[in-house]
């Protein structure tokens, strides 16, 4: 049997770094995807191994099934149906079995998605053999929710080999969860979280399960649907960041300067909600989606400037800024800042060859560029292996 699980990205729209302080964001998912395949042998295999190939990295770890057994004997005790967290036993017990396969040292931040991947696979499968295969098309660290999207992929890939969803086994292409089954992927997708991350939002794997788009403030989430198709360029700087020293920044600011930041943040509340409201509203014709366009590349410039004032920019993302800038595309960064990823909106009405030109531009100097498309659809599964 195999089942094959695809799992998107996501980006934030606005609100980044403000919503810490008590403002609103909104966050929608991309159509780059994370794909998660399961395969289990057939008694003629003559297996007793656990395989996890991570393709796009060339690596392949392996363990004896009984060794797994072995060091975690209470996993899967419970039901698939029932979420359970890693306990800090069975943390040190996962931390032994990715250290017996000493991943290279420039790969060592591999360590803890593999540590949630063992804990998600014997919680789920228990000590059954098979063969799991990782490919994707998010770029790592990047904060379009890369760990977030394997998470839901793997947990979607690992439930639909049990009775804990109810799937037609026999349905051709990209097969959809009930309302039930996403709550349940969610769950076990923000446990494998909580081991990479240690204290995640929810956000991004919320949005990796669900798609479409949401928005949130104090720790309340709301799903929203979009009214018009967005598309987006994505603009890679490739420049590493530390979130937690961003977050950090932003503080202290904050408390140097607590009148000016408060209105700071009330101006990027305002953004999120109004952008949510535009999207959200009816579009009957190409004229109001074209007005709306308008409207996102203001807000867009608007919490691009007040990201600037909360000080999380970087050279590299005003590089691109500028680049846009000059073909008049409208752009801000998405998630932590000090590098990371550039969002540029892509007007329905813009040509081809514009943006040809800009990606071309851009990645002259350095950067990788990728078009997306926003507010798609969330995790699906096949059996089998759809085109």
């Amino acid at each position: 049997m195999e089942a094959k699980a695809r799992a998107p990205g996501k980006i934030i729209l606005s609100g980044e770094h403000a919503v810490v302080h008590g403002s609103t964001a909104v966050a929608a998912s991309i159509d780059l995807y994370t794909y998660v395949s399961i395969r289990f042998p057939t008694p003629s295999d003559n297996h007793d191994m656990l395989k996890l190939q991570l393709k796009d990295m060339g690596l392949e770890f392996s363990w004896p099934i009984s060794r797994i057994a072995e060091v975690l004997p209470e996993s899967g005790s419970q039901p698939s149906s029932v979420p359970v967290s890693c306990s800090v036993e069975s943390s040190k017990s996962i931390a032994a079995l990715v250290e017996e396969q000493n991943i290279p040292e420039a790969k060592i931040g591999l360590a803890s998605g593999v540590s949630a991947f063992l804990w998600l696979y014997s919680s789920i499968q228990r000590f059954k053999p098979a063969t799991v295969v990782v490919t994707s098309e998010l770029p790592l660290g990047s904060g379009l929710g890369s760990s977030a999207a394997f998470c839901v992929a793997l947990a979607a890939a690992l439930l639909a080999c049990t009775d804990s969803v109810r799937l037609d086994v026999n349905g051709q292409g990209w097969l959809s969860f009930g309302e039930k089954e996403l709550e349940l992927v969610n769950k076990w997708a923000f446990e494998g979280e909580k081991i990479i991350h240690g204290k995640p939002s929810g956000i991004d794997n919320t949005v990796s399960t669900y798609g479409n788009m949401i928005s949130f403030r104090s720790g309340n989430l709301t799903h929203m649907k979009s009214n018009m198709p967005l598309k987006m360029l994505i603009t890679n700087t490739k420049v590493g960041r530390n979130t937690k020293a961003l977050v950090a920044g932003v503080a202290e600011r904050t408390l140097r300067h607590p009148d000016a930041m408060s209105f700071v943040f009330s101006a990027v509340d305002a953004i999120s909600k109004e952008l949510a409201q535009i999207i959200q509203s009816p579009t009957p014709d190409d004229l109001s989606v074209t007005e709306k366009e308008g409207k996102i590349e203001e807000l867009m410039e608007m919490n691009q400037g007040l990201l600037q004032c909360m000080g999380v920019s970087h050279t590299a993302i005003e590089t691109v800024l500028r680049t846009t800038l000059k073909y008049k595309l409208a752009s801000k960064l998405t998630g932590a800042g000090g590098g990371g990823c550039v969002l540029t909106l892509l007007p329905t009405l813009l040509s081809g060859t514009v943006v040809e030109k800009v990606m071309s531009e851009l990645e002259s100097c350095g950067l990788q560029c990728f078009t997306a498309g926003i507010g798609g659809k969330g995790v699906e599964i096949s059996y089998g292996v759809p085109s």
